[in-house]
């Protein structure tokens, strides 16, 4: 399957929603590592043309969590599927609360393509917002409260029969210089992989 092109089968297509577009199978996936943001040039997103930008910072993160990843075919023969909350690109410093309400229905449609996950990365306070959101429309409540990161990370969150894992964002200038947050993600990212085993 398509995603960027089942995605605008069922929603419709927008010149500047930037949706992944790569052909896999959806079975096969089990986990979802959400990230914030698309980046400005597609082609530097985890699977565009050279997804330098965005793979610079992710694959590091993979390998510091012990496992054997140089390239994002690695991690999706892992059963780990990697995506952006926010379809639009920003402008500016912040995420604008319109481009997040108008990704909102394409990431909530592509969640729904994966049948057998078990875990769901939330990379960074976007990504938890839009899928606290998200969950909301059927669970009536957040699956992940509102609170620090490094606190909430400790704890296990459901909804349904899907852990729900609140971390840092893998992508970025800024992330490889915040040990901390680097090595909090890499650890969040060991036990992802354990539980998909």
């Amino acid at each position: 399957m398509n995603i960027k092109q089942t995605l605008e089968a069922q929603l419709g297509s927008q010149p500047h929603i930037h949706l992944n577009d790569i052909d896999i199978e959806p079975a096969s996936i089990h986990a979802i590592m959400i990230n914030e943001i698309v980046p400005q040039d597609p082609a530097q997103d985890f699977y565009g043309a050279s997804g330098e930008e965005y793979l610079s910072t992710t694959i590091p993160l993979f390998q510091k969590a012990g496992l054997p990843v140089e390239t994002v075919d690695d991690i999706l023969s892992m059963g780990i599927y990697l995506t952006n909350a926010v379809k639009t690109p920003k402008d500016g410093y912040t995420v604008e609360k319109a481009s997040m309400e108008e990704s909102l229905p394409y990431l909530e449609q592509e969640l729904r393509l994966f049948p057998n996950v078990r875990v769901i990365m939330l990379m960074g306070d976007v990504a938890k917002k839009m899928v606290n959101q998200i969950a909301r429309k059927t669970t009536k409540r957040n699956p992940v409260p509102s609170g620090a990161t490094y606190k909430l990370r400790a704890q296990a969150f459901y909804w349904g029969d899907i852990r729900v894992m609140p971390s840092y964002i893998m992508t970025g200038g800024n992330i490889l210089i915040e040990k901390s947050k680097v090595a909090m993600a890499a650890e969040d990212i060991a036990t992802m992989a354990a539980l998909i085993r």
